[in-house]
């Protein structure tokens, strides 16, 4: 009997110490709901547009959007590069695949892209959120633009 009169007597004032306690060390630095998510966490809107590519084909981004690897063509859900699309991407590194070439991007802590300068002929877009496909094959002399490119995309 005494020991549940001590029990009642000291656990109000017990519990609002541990309470406390747990606020205090939880403290202001580590963030509330209503604080901004951190740089790295926040998603940028990205648009990736290879309207320029002929024929029409199909896209990715690994891990983003649906594989143009394990489908078959006529139910693909794959990105057509007959279409504008807009992702959500935290900063990082990605990578633009189709059919035909590749290469890595990096989306920026405050969402704009970055890629490699050696990509500048077949890639524009650094420094904006539009990532902009105007090949589908790498230049195979000197970086001359093959009269194949010239060609005027289809809607099809």
């Amino acid at each position: 009997m005494r020991y549940a009169v001590l029990i009642r007597r000291w656990s109000l004032p017990v519990f609002g110490w541990a309470l406390t306690s747990l606020l205090a060390m939880a403290g202001p630095q580590d963030g509330f709901a209503g604080d901004p998510p951190a740089a790295r966490l926040r998603e940028h809107a990205i648009t990736i547009d290879a309207t320029k590519l002929v024929p029409t084909s199909w896209w990715q981004v690994p891990g983003i959007t649906p594989s143009i690897w394990n489908s078959d063509l006529d139910s693909l859900d794959a990105p057509k590069t007959s279409e504008l699309r807009a992702l959500q991407l935290r900063p990082g590194k990605y990578k633009f695949v189709s059919f035909t070439f590749d290469f890595p991007f990096t989306v920026t802590l405050d969402g704009t892209l970055d890629f490699s300068k050696s990509l500048d002929q077949c890639v524009e877009g650094r420094g904006t959120r539009t990532l902009v496909v105007l090949c589908k094959r790498t230049y195979p002399y000197g970086g001359q633009r093959d009269a194949y490119y010239e060609q005027k995309p289809n809607d099809g």
